[in-house]
């Protein structure tokens, strides 16, 4: 399987793997993540999809933006992904922030959503107890407003999303794509 990256648009442009052909898959990362977390199912799904995992604007490969974050420039990011593929419709896979990405898009492009998938995600804080969402966004905020970077907090970060501490791998996977955050663009989704 040979994947490819590319940059799609400009300011800010927008970085894809991609790899197969036929029916676009697209995967999204979530907040603390980027297009390499998918890299494993990029190449499984290949052989009967043309796979893409993209970085957010502000994540990975993708260039950062100005001014506040705005959905709606991200849904529009994603169309011109696949506008780009010549794809008019595509099946969606979206992880965590990912997900949210995916459902407002589905409501913004309908016509363009083949299938949807979403995986551990929600719709905002507010179902949670108060204390519980100060202190999520204080533990990943307060160090990187404080002079940290991204890779500083990426190990105590990671320790509150992994399921099993034992599976090592899957954590310093985790470690690494939150050690490569942009810490402009990150702060902006917190």
């Amino acid at each position: 399987m040979n994947v490819k990256s590319i940059k799609i648009g400009k300011s800010p442009s927008i970085s894809v793997d991609f790899a197969g052909e036929g029916e676009m898959l697209i995967f999204l990362h979530g907040i603390g993540g980027n297009k390499k977390n998918w890299k494993d199912n990029l190449c499984f799904f290949s052989d009967k999809f043309l796979s893409v995992a993209w970085d957010t604007r502000g994540y990975g490969e993708s260039d950062d933006y100005e001014g506040a974050l705005k959905f709606e420039d991200i849904l529009d990011d994603l169309k011109k992904v696949l506008d780009f593929f010549s794809k008019d419709k595509a099946h969606i896979v979206g992880l965590s922030m990912g997900g949210q990405i995916a459902t407002l898009f589905y409501e913004k492009y309908s016509n363009n959503v083949k299938t949807l998938t979403l995986c551990d995600t929600h719709f905002g804080l507010s179902n949670f107890n108060k204390k519980d969402v100060e202190r999520f966004i204080n533990i990943r905020k307060e160090p990187l407003l404080k002079g940290k970077e991204p890779k500083d907090i990426a190990p105590i970060v990671a320790e509150t999303l992994i399921g099993d501490m034992k599976n090592t791998y899957a954590f310093n996977q985790l470690v690494d794509s939150m050690s490569l955050l942009h810490k402009d663009s990150y702060l902006k989704n917190n």
